[in-house]
């Protein structure tokens, strides 16, 4: 019986990557890229950088989940397009990044002003090749 239940241990930590799994202490995602098709969230100490095919944003505080793996934080957005980019094209700081994070995958929504984005559905170290609007 004891065999069995350590191979059942066994069998279930080959299915689950180290880095899927989030700290147990702090709820954090942990560092590292998270993908979709059309963005990438690359999740730091500080925040997270978030690239879209078409814009640029940043979240502007730790990445912590709530003990449902829910957050909802602050950060900034800036849409891209062809030509140059005006320095500071930032948003107001009013953009919001509303996730939840369940194993490895990560649904997203953003609001900036009065437009809401997504949900988006990442997974973790996912880097997908983004078409740029530049």
């Amino acid at each position: 019986m004891h065999s069995c239940i350590r191979w059942l241990a066994f069998g279930f930590g080959l299915g689950v990557p180290a880095s899927a799994a989030l700290s147990a202490g702090d709820r954090s995602p942990g560092p590292g890229p998270w993908g979709g098709d059309t963005l990438i969230l690359e999740v730091v100490a500080d925040g997270a950088e978030v690239e879209f095919e078409c814009a640029r944003g940043r979240i502007s505080k730790p990445v912590k989940l709530d003990r449902r793996g829910d957050f909802d934080l602050p950060g900034t957005f800036a849409a891209e397009g062809h030509g140059p980019v005006r320095d500071g094209a930032r948003s107001d700081g009013k953009t919001r990044y509303k996730g939840h994070v369940e194993g490895g995958t990560m649904t997203l929504t953003v609001i900036s002003g009065d437009q809401r984005m997504g949900p988006y559905t990442l997974t973790r170290d996912r880097r997908p090749i983004l078409k740029k609007c530049r």
